[in-house]
């Protein structure tokens, strides 16, 4: 059995996605931290740097194993499973390059970008201005790459999951012009439209509530 503690964010919905997609069967935890339930000493046992998400895969060789990151979480599953990261070492590193981006690139930024613009107590324009031309510059990035394919590394992919959601938030936010876009926008819907996509989505936020 496959435990998955998370929350309905960005980070919180890359690992729904990829379990949803394999059709593995998984126990939802939901871990709120709008009121602070990633800081209690229970879950810190499981994540020291008190984020989420983690998996517990008490099945797992040599007995269970706790892993928190989303990025090594998606990795681990996507290695034992065979499916959504290649074996060719080219096109393996082609799927790393892009999932780290998000990890590194597309994640914080659109972060600090709806932070500062939707949340802080006060209105910033140097922060607010910084994280808008950094997100466009991640855009652009995203809708060159995705002008010469369907997702971010030929094939479907963990790259695909991992940043999909992040895309998601910032559409929702309304925090980018996605009509300067069009590549990431035809991506979005078309990741949008899927089965498992849908699904991850629906059940993550009626356990999470």
């Amino acid at each position: 059995m496959l435990k998955l503690y998370t929350w309905k964010t960005p980070n919180g919905f890359k690992v729904p996605i990829l379990l949803e997609e394999l059709g593995i069967e998984y126990e939802l935890i939901p871990i709120d931290i709008s009121k602070g339930e990633q800081k209690t000493p229970e879950y810190l046992v499981l994540n020291l740097n008190s984020k989420i998400p983690t998996l517990v895969d008490e099945d797992a060789q040599g007995g269970p194993l706790t892993i928190f990151e989303s990025g090594a979480i998606l990795e681990y599953l996507a290695e034992k499973s065979g499916k959504f990261l290649p074996k060719d070492a080219r096109e393996k590193y082609e799927v790393m390059e892009w999932l780290m981006f998000q990890m590194a690139g597309v994640g914080p930024m659109l972060g600090q970008l709806a932070h500062f613009v939707r949340f802080a107590p006060e209105k910033i324009p140097y922060a607010i201005d910084r994280y808008t031309n950094e997100a466009k510059r991640l855009f652009a990035v995203l809708d060159v790459k995705l002008a010469k394919g369907d997702y971010l590394a030929n094939e479907y992919s963990i790259a695909d999951m991992a940043t999909w959601p992040w895309i998601r938030a910032a559409k929702t936010m309304d925090i980018i012009d996605f009509g300067e876009y069009p590549n990431v926008s035809r991506w979005f819907d078309e990741m949008d439209s899927r089965p498992a996509v849908k699904a991850a989505i629906k059940k993550t936020e009626a356990v999470c509530v």
